[in-house]
């Protein structure tokens, strides 16, 4: 098994977006856990419900776009928490750097809801909540293979009993990743059909900051 855990840049400032949202993310879901029963409720009222978004229900507390934004802060579980908010932490700080602060915090925002909306039109009529960053934090993935395709990254490699550190090129290591949505997503709309993961809310957020990081970019229109 291969674990990512760093990139080969340094950092030149403090990411303090990337920080903030992990703080908020965090927090969410302890409140979640401790006060909510783990949030199942909380899903329901606010997380994005496709048939609610694309047919504009109305039988949540919020407007079914508000859910949009609330559902990135929302998380199922522990693990579903950490590798969203560990692969922000590996891949965002470098984007965040490109960006600026209040730019980064916008072209989060705009992939994770794009994302939701990609993941929505492949069911269209699912009563089922989103939640999680995934969206979001795969546009990361996406900007960060688009402008540094031969970045290394850090990894733990786990053969058994045998284990090592290892630098792999961005391109690879997210090239992998990314393969394996795209499988799942296949699998997910012919085979299971219940699948709890969002692949398209990944694949989508992917190709999303993948196609329109350098347009975020400082001085582009």
């Amino acid at each position: 098994m291969l674990f990512p855990y760093k990139d080969d840049h340094p950092f030149k400032a403090v990411p303090a977006v990337t920080l903030l949202i992990i703080a908020v993310n965090s927090y969410v879901f302890l409140h979640l856990l401790l006060f909510a029963q783990g949030g199942r409720e909380a899903f329901l009222a606010y997380g994005a419900i496709p048939d609610a978004l694309l047919h504009h229900r109305t039988g949540q507390p919020v407007p079914p776009l508000a859910t949009v934004f609330l559902s990135l802060f929302m998380h199922s579980g522990f693990l579903h928490l950490a590798v969203n908010m560990g692969y922000l932490w590996i891949f965002s700080h470098k984007i965040e750097e490109d960006l600026g602060h209040l730019r980064f915090l916008f072209f989060y925002l705009f992939c994770g809801a794009c994302a939701v909306y990609i993941y929505a039109a492949t069911a269209p009529h699912s009563l089922r909540p989103l939640v999680g960053a995934s969206g979001a934090v795969s546009g990361i993935i996406g900007a960060y293979i688009s402008l540094y395709p031969q970045a290394k990254v850090h990894s733990l490699l786990f053969l058994g009993f045998y284990k090592r550190t290892i630098r792999i090129p961005a391109f690879l290591i997210i090239g992998a990743w990314a393969s394996w949505q795209f499988y799942g997503g296949i699998i997910s709309l012919f085979l299971i059909k219940n699948s709890n993961t969002a692949w398209f809310a990944h694949l989508g957020g992917f190709l999303i900051g993948l196609s329109s990081i350098r347009l975020w970019l400082p001085g582009k229109r």
